[in-house]
């Protein structure tokens, strides 16, 4: 009976909570990296809506960061106190989002200019990450409407810095002490459309560039100079097939069951169509099964471009910018996982599963200091591309997951 009010009052906010997620959307929080102002203004958008909720504390724990314009990273906690227990349930969303890239793409609606439509709410973050973050925050709200005793505090940590490696977000927090190793955590940074999978292990993540050093000269000249962008080009290629060809094991607990090796990015080099350019820079992201050593991968990149460096006379760098070897994954059999598993057979009447994705997440960095971490929501997976959207269906249903586990 005090699941179904609690259920029903959720359901009665439907409105709200969509409108809450589109305030946010209509606030970017993009890294310096990618030339944003970080999240500070989403911060403050939220704080005005968790003191709104009446939150029994709500603090702040700030990162220096000089290259933006508030010279920090918020990072934001609320807490609703339990009643009879001293056991807290964590739940850690990213306030964070990605750039919205070619905004062209965007077809259904301006990137930070929310859109509902058919059940859904379109912008860039509305799935990846504030779904969760609204999520959180309504189920406490529909708790305390209902005046309902927690069997265990709730704890939202709304964090900064998640795309880029979480150095000014949850690696902040966990240096302030703030976790304890009987914490239950929570992140909903991935999941599945059905809500059945929890996620209890990652790949290992390898992001880097390869700076490939030519001749610049006159595009009508080609004998003078030394073509970086087609060295580069042809480098790439070769070292994607490589690393596909000998790195190719599957493992059926993770989605997707193989490595993932992906050029992505190209920073841009000459100005004019008629320039042969110096230099050419391509990134390549890498999720890598447990199995392999991240070391022995770097050490194949690095010589193969020596060999291309021997064959062209261009100079290959390989430069890291991130490189994150896969914790221990959360035993399967840990009370956060259960409860998780027994909670969402009683919300949605299915029956749970877990694995390992590719994708880095929040989680990573408790597994690394033994405390037990799960990633789970219900999403249809269009973070990062245009036209993002979350379904205002899973934003109630998650929130109804939440609100029981801090009840049950």
């Amino acid at each position: 009976m005090q699941s179904q009010r609690m259920f029903s009052e959720i359901e009665n906010l439907e409105g709200e909570m969509a409108q809450a997620l589109m305030e946010l959307v209509r606030v970017p929080a993009v890294a310096p990296e990618n030339g944003g102002e970080g999240e500070s203004k989403k911060a403050e958008k939220l704080m005005e809506r968790l003191e709104a909720v009446g939150f029994d504390k709500i603090e702040r724990y700030d990162a220096e960061d000089a290259r933006v314009p508030s010279k920090k990273r918020p990072n934001v906690v609320a807490y609703s106190y339990g009643h009879s227990s001293t056991e807290r349930l964590w739940i850690i969303t990213h306030m964070d989002i990605v750039p919205p890239g070619e905004e062209s793409l965007w077809t259904v609606t301006k990137s930070f200019v929310p859109a509902l439509k058919e059940g859904r709410i379109y912008g860039r973050g509305s799935e990846d990450n504030a779904q969760s973050m609204i999520a959180s925050i309504f189920a406490v709200k529909a708790l305390k409407n209902l005046d309902t005793k927690l069997k265990r505090t709730m704890a939202l940590a709304f964090v900064a810095d998640e795309e880029q490696g979480s150095t000014y977000g949850i690696q902040h927090l966990i240096k302030q002490g703030l976790f304890k190793k009987d914490d239950l955590i929570i992140v909903p940074d991935g999941g599945s459309e059905n809500g059945s999978f929890i996620e209890i292990a990652e790949k290992s993540a390898l992001w880097f560039r390869i700076r490939t050093t030519g001749k610049q000269a006159h595009a009508s000249r080609p004998h003078k100079g030394l073509n970086a962008l087609r060295v580069g080009m042809e480098y790439a290629l070769a070292l994607d097939k490589m690393l596909h060809e000998k790195y190719s094991l599957t493992d059926a607990y993770f989605d997707p069951p193989e490595s993932t090796i992906e050029p992505t990015k190209k920073d841009k080099n000459v100005d004019a169509v008629n320039i042969i350019p110096g230099e050419d820079i391509t990134y390549f992201d890498c999720r890598i099964l447990p199995n392999y050593n991240l070391n022995e991968i770097i050490s194949d990149i690095k010589k193969l471009a020596e060999d291309f460096e021997k064959k062209t006379e261009a100079t290959i760098k390989f430069e890291p910018i991130q490189k994150t070897v896969a914790p221990k994954p959360t035993d399967p059999n840990a009370k956060i996982v259960t409860m998780l598993k027994e909670t969402i057979r009683k919300v949605r009447g299915i029956e749970p599963k877990v694995g390992g994705i590719g994708g880095g997440t929040c989680a990573a960095f408790f597994r690394r200091i033994d405390v037990p971490a799960v990633v789970w929501s219900t999403i249809d997976e269009t973070a990062h591309q245009p036209n993002e959207y979350s379904k205002i269906e899973n934003l109630v249903n998650d929130a109804k997951v939440f609100a029981l586990l801090a009840v049950s």
